[in-house]
C-alpha cells in the first residue's frame, strides 16, 4: 500500500489530502464518552495512510486483536481471526462498505465470503468496528463483530501514486474531486500487478475504479456510487509439511501450479441523509445492488479422491445482491429523562444463477457434482432505546427480529426445496461514568449467523449419494462483555474488556471439501487490553494483547478443542510525524499457536511479523516512502491445518499438517504527489 502522510509535513502544515494525523491517544476515535462498550471504536483515513499493509484487507487490523491473513492467490478474500475465532473469510464477523454488506451468503467457498479487494484504501475515509453481538443495527455474520467502512464525499487535493516492489509488484493510483452540477464527483482509479513470491507466479491483475457525486452536507446531503473491481490471478494453496520435507517442492512451492482464478464486482448504490427540524433527529436511506462473479480454481487434497488426474475442483458463482436500509431517529424527554430512540428496516436478497461446484483438471472442467440456482432473501426491524438516567449513568437497549426464505433449484432434484425461519436479538448496554477520567461499561445481546441455503435444503450429499440431515437455517448465538476504558494517566488511552460468546453451531473450514460447514456447538472467553500512548510531540504509540479460550461446548469422543481457533494476539505499534521532512513507523504482530485437531495432539506453531516504514517529504506536494514487510525475513505460516491427502505416488491418504508460508522479506517504494 502506498506511502500517503504520516503526520504534519517538515513545515508543520497538515497533509491536505488526509487531514491531519493527531499523533495523541484515541487518534482512533475512542475518547470517553464516544462508545457503548470498551471494545468499541474507529480508525480514520489518517491512521489507515500512516501504517504499511501488504495486503488491502490489512484495513481491518485496525479492530485490535483481528488477524489478517492469506492462504491462496492475491485475488481470493484474506483470511480472518478474531475472538477466538478462525473467522475462515468471514463467517462470524460482518463488514459493510458504506451500508453494503460485504459478507456474501450461501457462497461458493464458503459462508460469509469477505473479499474487500474492491477497495482503494486512499478512499477509505473511516472505519467502525464494534465486538460482540450487543448492537441492534447489527445482525447477520455479527456475533465475533462488525466493521462499517466509509468512503468519503471529496479529497481536498488530487492524489497520484506509483508504486514499485520486489517480485514484480507495481501499482498505479490517480484520484481526485472536482466540483460538479452544483455538487461534488469523486473519482478514482487503481491498477496493480504482482508477481509474487512463490516458485509459481502469482501473476495477478487487478483494476478497481470508484466514481461518486454527492451534494449537501453531511447531515443534508445525498451520493450516488459506482464502483467496479477484475482481477485474476495464479494461486499457491497450503501445501503438506511432508512435501516439503521430502524435497518435492519447497516452502514456497505449490503441488498444483494450476490453482487460481477470476473474479469481478461491480456496484451501484445510493444514500439519502436528511436531519429533522431543529437538528434533533435523522433519517438516513442506502440502496445497494452488486453484481459478482467468481471462478475459484483449488486442490486441497491433491491426489486423494483422483490419483490420475488429481482432485482440483472449481466452485463458480454468478451473483446479484440487492437491498435497502432505512433508519430514523429522534430525541424525546419522558419523565424528565433525555433518550434518543432508533428504529430501522434493513432488506436483502441474493440471487445466484448458478453457484457450481465441479470437478477440474488444468482448469478444465470434468464432472458438474453440483449446480444451484438459489434465492435468499431476508428482511430486519430493529429498535433501540438510549436512555440517560442520570448525569454519570445511561443505558442502551434494543431489539432486533431477523426473517429469512431460502429458495433452492438444485442440479440433484433432491436437494431442491424451500425454507424460512425467524430470530429476535435482544441487546442492552449500560455504561457509567465518568469517574475521574475513567468509564465503565456492561452489555449483553443475541446475535446470529445464516447457513448456507443449499445445507439448508441438502439431503443427499452430491458426492456419496449418502442421506444428510438439513442445516438449520439460523442459528444463534449469546454473548456478554464487562470493561472499562480511563484517560486517567495523561497521554494514554487504556480500554480493557472482558468477555464471553457461546454459539449454536461453528462454522469451520473443512479442508477436504473445500467449504465451510456447520459443526459443534462452542463457547469463548477472553481479554482484550488496548492502549494508545502520546509519547510526547514526538512519536504515537499503540499496544494491543486479546487473549481467549475457546472450547466446543457438547461432549464428544474427537475432544474438547476447537481447530483453528486463536488463543492469542499481541501487537505493538509506532508512528512517528516529521521531524526536518522525515517521517515513519513500525508494526509488529504476533500471532500465537493454533489448535488443529479436536484431542489437541498437533498444534501450529507462532508467528511474529515486522513492517516498518521510512519516508521523506520532498516538498509541500511530494513524498517518497520505503515499506518492508516481513522485515526480519522470518519463515512462518500465515495458516496452518491438519486433515488428509495424497500425494502423487503415495498408496493411500495421510493426515498432516497443510500450512501457507506467510511471504517473505518484501520491499516497496512509493511516491506520492498532490495536485
Amino acid at each position: 500500500m502506498p506511502v500517503l502522510a504520516a503526520a504534519q509535513d517538515a513545515g508543520g502544515a497538515a497533509d491536505p489530502q488526509l487531514g491531519e494525523i493527531r499523533v495523541q491517544a484515541g487518534s482512533q476515535g475512542n475518547a470517553l464518552g464516544s462508545s457503548d462498550a470498551a471494545s468499541q471504536g474507529s480508525a480514520s483515513a489518517a491512521d489507515i495512510a500512516a501504517r504499511p499493509a501488504l495486503r488491502t484487507g490489512e484495513i481491518l487490523e485496525f479492530v485490535p486483536g483481528l488477524v489478517v491473513v492469506q492462504h491462496s492467490g492475491g485475488g481470493k478474500a484474506n483470511q480472518y481471526f478474531l475472538r477466538g475465532f478462525n473467522l475462515d473469510h468471514g463467517t462470524e464477523f460482518a463488514t459493510y462498505v458504506d451500508g453494503m454488506p460485504v459478507n456474501m451468503r450461501t457462497h461458493a467457498h464458503g459462508q460469509g465470503y469477505t473479499d474487500l479487494n474492491f477497495l482503494i484504501p486512499e478512499l477509505v475515509g473511516r472505519v467502525d468496528y464494534r465486538k460482540g453481538p450487543y448492537y441492534a443495527e447489527e445482525g447477520d455474520f455479527a456475533s465475533a463483530g462488525s466493521a462499517r467502512m466509509r468512503l468519503p464525499d471529496t479529497l481536498p487535493q488530487g492524489l497520484a501514486v506509483v508504486t514499485g516492489g520486489t517480485r514484480g509488484y507495481g501499482r498505479t493510483l490517480l484520484a481526485d474531486s472536482v466540483d460538479w452540477n452544483q455538487g461534488k464527483l469523486l473519482y478514482g482509479l487503481e491498477l496493480a500487478t504482482n508477481r509474487g513470491p512463490f516458485d509459481n507466479s502469482d501473476r495477478m491483475r487487478r483494476f478497481n475504479a470508484l466514481l461518486r457525486y454527492s451534494a449537501g452536507s453531511e447531515s443534508d446531503g445525498h451520493s450516488l456510487t459506482a464502483m467496479a473491481y477484475a482481477s485474476r490471478w495464479n494461486a499457491t494453496d497450503q501445501i503438506a509439511q511432508r512435501a516439503v520435507d521430502s524435497g518435492l517442492i519447497g516452502r514456497l512451492g505449490a503441488i498444483d501450479p494450476s490453482d487460481g482464478g477470476t473474479t469481478a464486482r461491480s456496484s451501484l448504490s445510493y444514500a439519502l441523509r436528511r436531519s429533522n427540524a431543529g437538528g434533533s433527529g435523522r433519517f438516513t436511506l442506502e440502496a445497494f445492488v452488486v453484481r459478482s462473479r467468481l471462478d475459484l480454481f483449488s486442490n486441497l487434497t491433491y491426489f486423494t479422491d483422483d490419483p490420475v488426474n488429481g482432485d482440483q475442483f472449481v466452485q463458480r458463482e454468478r451473483r446479484t445482491m440487492a437491498g435497502v436500509n432505512l433508519a430514523q431517529s429522534w430525541s424525546a424527554t419522558r419523565g424528565g429523562l433525555d433518550m434518543q430512540n432508533r428504529i430501522g428496516l434493513q432488506t436483502r436478497l441474493d440471487r445466484l444463477a448458478p453457484v457450481v461446484f465441479a470437478t477440474t483438471v488444468q482448469r478444465r472442467e470434468l464432472q458438474t457434482l453440483r449446480e444451484d440456482r438459489v434465492r435468499e432473501g431476508s428482511a430486519a426491524v430493529f429498535a433501540e432505546n438510549t436512555t440517560q438516567w442520570t448525569e454519570k449513568v445511561r443505558s442502551v437497549a434494543g431489539l432486533r427480529v431477523d426473517a429469512f426464505r431460502f429458495a433452492v433449484d438444485s442440479s440433484l432434484p433432491a436437494n431442491s426445496g424451500r425454507a424460512r425461519d425467524h430470530i429476535a436479538s435482544p441487546k442492552l448496554a449500560l455504561v457509567f461514568g465518568p469517574w475521574a477520567d475513567t468509564e465503565y461499561f456492561v452489555s449483553a445481546g443475541r446475535g446470529f449467523h445464516s447457513n448456507d441455503a443449499r445445507g439448508v435444503t441438502t439431503r443427499i450429499n452430491p458426492r456419496t449419494g449418502d442421506a444428510v440431515d438439513p442445516s438449520v437455517p439460523l442459528v444463534g448465538a449469546r454473548g456478554m462483555e464487562v470493561g472499562v476504558r480511563s484517560e486517567a494517566i495523561p497521554g494514554l488511552q487504556t480500554s480493557l474488556a472482558l468477555w464471553k460468546l457461546d454459539i449454536g453451531s461453528e462454522l469451520l473450514f473443512n479442508g477436504e471439501a473445500g467449504e465451510t460447514e456447520a459443526s459443534r456447538p462452542t463457547k469463548r472467553y477472553g481479554i482484550e487490553w488496548t492502549n494508545r500512548y502520546q509519547a510526547g510531540r514526538w512519536a504515537h504509540i499503540d499496544a494491543d494483547v486479546a487473549l481467549s479460550r475457546t472450547r466446543f461446548s457438547d461432549a464428544d469422543a474427537a475432544g474438547p478443542y476447537v481447530p483453528g481457533a486463536i488463543g492469542k494476539v499481541v501487537s505493538l505499534g509506532v508512528i512517528v510525524p516529521q521531524v526536518n521532512g522525515w517521517f515513519g513507523g513500525m508494526h509488529v504482530r504476533y500471532f500465537g499457536p493454533r489448535v488443529l485437531v479436536e484431542d489437541n495432539r498437533v498444534r501450529s506453531r507462532s508467528s511474529a511479523l515486522t513492517s516498518a516504514r521510512v519516508g521523506y517529504a520532498i516538498d509541500r506536494s511530494t513524498r517518497i516512502a520505503l515499506d518492508v514487510f516481513n522485515l526480519f525475513d522470518r519463515k512462518v505460516t500465515d495458516s496452518d491445518y491438519y486433515y488428509a491427502t495424497r500425494l502423487r505416488g503415495e498408496s493411500v491418504a495421510v493426515n498432516d499438517v497443510i500450512f501457507h508460508p506467510a511471504e517473505p522479506r518484501t520491499v516497496r517504494l512509493s511516491l506520492t504527489h498532490r495536485f
